[in-house]
């Protein structure tokens, strides 16, 4: 028993590790009340691995992306996809869902900035059904 059990630990953790390795890797820079405008704005940078994508999901919030390494393709509902090159912005409604979201690449990074406009305790990543 204590060795199934210890087993499963070891699975866990190794399937923990696989989902973490799966995620893009995120770094918040900064989050900024702005009580005139009763909002917040929240800036974070986000690296994505080559081929890596996010799956479909919306915010609660103005989105407003800036690439500043890579390619990526982005895509919401109801509109052609784009790619969006260093240099390059995109931007989403917070009634947008975000079907496309995907290094452009399969060999090289894409990373990019992402301010975040919200409601003051909003979710700001759904899952596209909610």
């Amino acid at each position: 028993m204590r060795r199934t059990f210890l087993a499963f630990l070891a699975f866990a953790g190794l399937a923990a590790s696989a989902l973490a390795a799966d995620r893009a890797a995120t770094v918040p820079l900064r989050s900024q009340p702005l009580p005139d405008l009763n909002k917040v704005a929240d800036m974070i940078t986000v690296e994505y691995a080559p081929g890596q994508s996010t799956p479909a999901h919306r915010h609660n919030a103005h989105v407003f992306v800036y690439v500043l390494e890579g390619s990526l393709l982005m895509g919401v509902k109801g509109k052609e996809p784009v790619t969006v090159s260093a240099g390059q912005t995109f931007y989403e409604s917070p009634t947008d869902v975000h079907e496309i979201s995907r290094n452009a690449s399969d060999s090289k990074p894409a990373k990019f900035l992402v301010l975040l406009l919200h409601d003051p305790g909003a979710s700001t990543m759904l899952p596209a059904d909610k």
